[in-house]
């Protein structure tokens, strides 16, 4: 028997971190993939993910617009209700066997209480970890919901098991989000023609620049603009040109777009190029060839570590997540983070840990869902 496995995709950062595991789906002979998109993923403004998937060869079995605009703490608690209110309706349509969510964003929250109230099992990746921001609350939660955990290391699978979880349905599979980061870097070539699809000065990824990728703290609201501005600043002054992300959709999301704004308002002939949306492996092979990855994205913890990358990792939003020796952290203070970047630029490329997985998660995932068993009434355990 065939079993069918609905994916919820709803942002870039969800489509990185569970795309191995789509096409291990998609290519398993007892599985079918349901691939639902939603949130940012369906917006020009963050991108346009959905084109980057179709692209990919994916087939969309669904999608739910339900992210009002704001990027508030109110308009975000909004959206999750929009996406509890919706997803209901696609989920009785498509009749998954499975629902498998990704990490800790808060549409992950909406998809994982429609599928519960439904009797629908939930798998979850990327659980048991610890970070700031509200991702660590709806991360957590969202174990107590799911019947099957796939956390990244064995110090998250403690922490699930502590929170009550059986240990039978808790199954150690590494990152999924490295298993792209392995296959990109067995392809050397990267496509420079990407540098066409921003804006601001061309910049030569031949050549020495930065990488910055910085994203709000939703439980620090208000602060987006001028954190975004003491980085942008730090950078400047390291004298290297800097490549720059569009931030995620969560809350203060326009705080950070405005601070990106002001500060090329302010800098007209500075050295930085803004990307709105990369394509998954270009933005790997940009962390391959950067000098340092500046912000505090997860992926300087996570794909970082594995490739070698140095990062200077700024602020709460990753505090306690298990890193690798390639990160250096600074609180929100321009002379601190200058200084760590040059610290990093003097270190150079890191020996390359395998922290966050092997390069194998998304076909142990594929494999377990294929044959494994749940309780759909959940028990409390220890």
């Amino acid at each position: 028997m065939i079993r069918k496995i609905c994916v919820f995709v709803g942002s870039r950062a969800n489509y990185s971190s569970i795309k191995s595991a789509m096409v291990a789906i998609n290519e398993h002979p007892n599985l079918e993939l349901q691939l639902v998109l939603g949130a940012s993923a369906l917006l020009d403004r963050y991108g346009l993910v959905s084109e980057l998937i179709k692209a990919d060869g994916f087939k969309v079995s669904g999608e739910v617009y339900m992210l009002l605009e704001g990027e508030t703490p109110t308009t975000m608690a909004k959206s999750t209700g929009i996406g509890l209110m919706e997803l209901p309706t696609v989920f009785e349509r498509l009749q998954p066997d499975i629902v498998l969510t990704v990490g800790d964003r808060f549409e992950t929250m909406a998809t994982t209480i429609a599928a519960s109230y439904m009797n629908i099992p939930v798998a979850h990746t990327m659980g048991g970890e610890v970070t700031g921001t509200i991702d660590e609350s709806i991360r957590h939660a969202v174990t107590k919901f799911a019947h099957i955990h796939f956390p990244a290391t064995k110090d998250a699978k403690d922490r699930i098991i502590k929170l009550g979880e059986r240990e039978e349905d808790v199954y150690v599979v590494g990152c999924p989000r490295i298993d792209l980061v392995d296959e990109v870097l067995n392809n050397k070539k990267i496509n420079e023609s990407f540098m066409n699809k921003g804006i601001g000065s061309k910049i030569d990824i031949n050549k020495p620049f930065l990488l910055v990728s910085q994203h709000p703290v939703t439980t620090e609201y208000g602060n987006g603009e001028s954190q975004i501005e003491i980085t942008l600043n730090a950078v400047r002054k390291t004298g290297y040109p800097s490549i720059v992300l569009w931030p995620n959709a969560d809350a203060g999301s326009d705080d950070i777009a405005r601070g990106i704004r002001k500060y090329r308002l302010k800098n007209s002939n500075d050295n930085m190029h803004l990307f709105k949306n990369l394509p998954v492996n270009v933005y790997i092979q940009l962390m391959s060839k950067t000098l340092c990855l500046v912000g505090n994205s997860s992926s300087g913890i996570r794909e970082a570590a594995f490739i070698g990358t140095p990062v200077v990792n700024i602020g709460s939003r990753q505090v306690m997540r298990e890193r690798g020796k390639n990160v250096i952290d600074a609180s929100y203070n321009e002379i601190e983070i200058l200084e760590a970047i040059k610290k990093q630029i003097k270190n150079g490329a890191y020996p390359k840990e395998s922290i966050y997985g092997d390069g194998n998660a998304g076909v142990k995932i594929a494999n377990i869902l294929s044959k494994c068993t749940w309780n759909i009434q959940k028990r409390i355990t220890y």
